[in-house]
């Protein structure tokens, strides 16, 4: 999964001194938070869809395997692939923070081909690899398909839409438990027209989106 921005406005108030809530607590207590929890907050509904989604549907072919992180993972600013459940501290967040998400940035581009190269040796010559983010820019597509080739996929229904859509999307999928069609992303169209509005989510979908910003 695509990282979350750790520079805005919800990304202050979960390091503030005066937050209150049980999250921020936790980032800043010693043992910290789990990083999904942590981009969920920050990030809002696009996390979330994506956090839901894949925790519903990843199927990694040993999810005991310390590298696949149970099939989910999440691209961080400066540490490569994480698992979702990687414990996060306030100086670890203030680093994700300070660190520009750029392919000419080696604190970025590093950790990450290292840890794309790890996971592809991991998972074994069958396993897919799915991206959830966007691929309209290369900051993520241009480092990750060297490395995981025709095995990159991505849902095309991406395509067009913004990051609050493609969360809602992939809520909507989780609560029909259907989950998306994939294609490589080598070769594929990656630009296009945005798509009809999605519906309004249901009582389920709305639900789903709730416990995960727990």
């Amino acid at each position: 999964m695509s990282p979350a921005n750790c520079g805005g406005i919800r990304a202050r108030t979960m390091l503030s001194p005066q937050a209150r809530f049980d999250l921020a607590r936790q980032l800043q207590s010693p043992a910290g938070a789990p990083l999904g929890d942590v981009f969920s907050f920050v990030s809002g509904l696009y996390f979330r869809g994506k956090l839901a989604y894949a925790r519903r549907f990843a199927c990694p072919p040993d999810p005991a395997e310390p590298v696949a992180g149970g099939g989910v993972l999440v691209i961080t600013p400066n540490a490569g692939l994480r698992p979702v459940d990687t414990p996060v501290t306030t100086d670890s967040f203030r680093g994700f923070a300070g660190v520009d998400i750029d392919l000419r940035n080696a604190a970025y581009r590093a950790p990450l081909e290292q840890g794309a190269r790890a996971l592809l040796s991991a998972i074994g010559s069958e396993c897919e690899v799915v991206l959830l983010g966007s691929v309209a820019s290369g900051k993520y597509v241009d480092l990750l398909l060297p490395v995981f080739g025709g095995r990159l996929l991505f849902p095309p229904d991406f395509v067009g839409r913004g990051d609050m859509s493609r969360g809602g999307l992939m809520l909507r999928s989780v609560a029909a438990g259907v989950e998306l069609p994939y294609v490589p992303l080598a070769g594929a169209v990656r630009h296009g027209q945005r798509p009809p509005k999605l519906e309004p989510l249901t009582t389920k979908s709305a639900k789903i989106s709730k416990v995960t910003k727990t």
